[in-house]
C-alpha cells in the first residue's frame, strides 16, 4: 500500500485511510484535553438548543434579529457537532483512523459551517446597521423574507463554493505517508501529506479565503464604521449608549471569530516551531465560539435574559 516517493511508479499507489494523531507534541497526556473539550461541547449544544428553544417561545423574540440568532445556533451545533465526536473518539478510544472519503467529508463540512458562520454576522451586521442608521426603514427593509433570503443566499454560496476544496484535495496521491499532525481533517494537514503537485489547492484555499472571509469582514468593518458615525451624531448620550450597547455582543464575537481566523492563517503560512499552536487554535476555532455565542448574547441582550429567565421559572 505504501510506496517510497522517489519509487517511478508512485502516481500508482494510494493510501486507503488516513490516521489522524491528534495533538502533536503532546500525544502521550492528550488524552487529558478530552475533559474540556467534552464540556465545551455540551455547552455548546445545551447553550444552543436551549436559544432555540427560548426564541421559539417568546413571540417578544419574533424579530430578524433573533431569527439570524437562531440560524447561527444551527451553524454552531453542526460545526461542533462535525468534529467533536471524532476528536473524543480519538482521545478516549484510540480511534484514530478515518477513510479518505470520511475525511474530504469532513474537510468540504469545515469549510462550509465556518464560510456560513461568517456569512451569517454579515447578515447580522447588515440588520444592525439598518436597525441604527435607517431606523425609519427598518420595518420595510428586513423583514422575515429578507431574513429567509439572506439565509438561503448564504447557505448556496457556502455549500457550492467549498465543494471544490475537497474535490481538488482528493485528485492528489497520497502514496507516502498518511499519518496526520492533527485531530481534525485540516485542509493544509492532509494535502500536506500528498506527493505531488499541490500548487492548485493552494491557490483555491488563498482564492477563497479573501472571496469568502476576507469580503465578508470588508462589509461588517464597512458597516460598524458606518454604525460608528452615525452614532457620533446623536445629541443624545443616552441613545448613543443604547446604541452602541445592541452592537457590543455582536462585535466581541465577530472580533473572536475572525482574530483566531487570521492567526490560524499567519501560522499556516510561516515556519512554526511549536506545530501543536495551529493544531490546538483550529480546534479551539470550532469548539470555542459554538458554546461563546449564545452565552454573550444572553448576557448582552435584555429580551434573552428575560425569555431565559421566564422559561427557567416555568421549567
Amino acid at each position: 500500500m505504501f510506496q517510497h516517493p522517489g519509487d517511478s511508479n508512485i502516481s500508482k499507489f494510494q493510501v486507503s485511510e488516513f490516521i489522524l494523531m491528534g495533538f502533536p507534541g503532546i500525544h502521550t497526556w492528550q488524552h487529558w484535553l478530552s475533559l474540556p473539550l467534552a464540556l465545551l461541547y455540551l455547552l455548546a449544544l445545551t447553550a444552543n438548543i436551549l436559544i432555540l428553544i427560548i426564541i421559539n417561545q417568546e413571540a417578544t423574540l419574533h424579530q430578524p434579529m433573533y431569527y439570524f440568532l437562531g440560524v447561527l445556533a444551527v451553524v454552531d451545533m453542526g460545526l461542533g457537532t462535525n468534529i467533536m465526536p471524532k476528536i473524543l473518539a480519538i482521545l478516549w478510544f484510540n480511534a484514530k483512523a478515518i477513510s479518505l472519503p470520511e475525511c474530504f467529508a469532513q474537510m468540504y463540512a469545515i469549510h462550509c459551517f465556518m464560510g456560513m458562520e461568517s456569512g451569517i454576522f454579515v447578515c447580522m451586521a447588515i440588520d444592525r446597521y439598518v436597525a441604527i442608521c435607517k431606523p425609519l426603514h427598518y420595518p420595510a427593509i428586513i423583514t422575515e423574507s429578507f431574513v429567509v433570503k439572506a439565509t438561503v443566499l448564504m447557505a448556496l454560496r457556502n455549500t457550492l463554493t467549498t465543494i471544490p476544496v475537497p474535490v481538488l484535495a482528493a485528485q492528489r496521491h497520497y502514496c507516502s505517508q498518511n499519518q496526520i499532525e492533527h485531530c481534525l481533517c485540516s485542509h493544509h494537514g492532509v494535502i500536506s501529506l500528498s506527493c505531488d503537485d499541490r500548487t492548485i489547492n493552494s491557490i483555491y484555499q488563498l482564492f477563497l479565503a479573501w472571496a469568502l472571509m476576507g469580503n465578508d469582514m470588508a462589509l461588517i468593518f464597512l458597516s460598524y464604521v458606518l454604525i460608528l458615525h452615525s452614532v457620533l451624531k446623536l445629541n443624545s448620550p443616552e441613545a448613543a449608549s443604547k446604541a452602541l450597547s445592541t452592537c457590543t455582543s455582536h462585535f466581541i464575537l465577530i472580533l473572536f471569530f475572525y482574530t483566531v481566523v487570521i492567526v490560524i492563517s499567519i501560522t499556516h503560512s510561516e515556519a512554526i516551531t511549536l506545530p501543536l499552536v495551529p493544531v490546538l487554535l483550529n480546534v479551539l476555532q470550532n469548539t470555542i465560539p459554538p458554546a461563546l455565542n449564545p452565552m454573550v448574547y444572553a448576557l448582552k441582550n435584555k429580551e434573552l435574559r428575560q425569555g431565559l429567565h421566564k422559561f427557567l421559572k416555568e421549567g
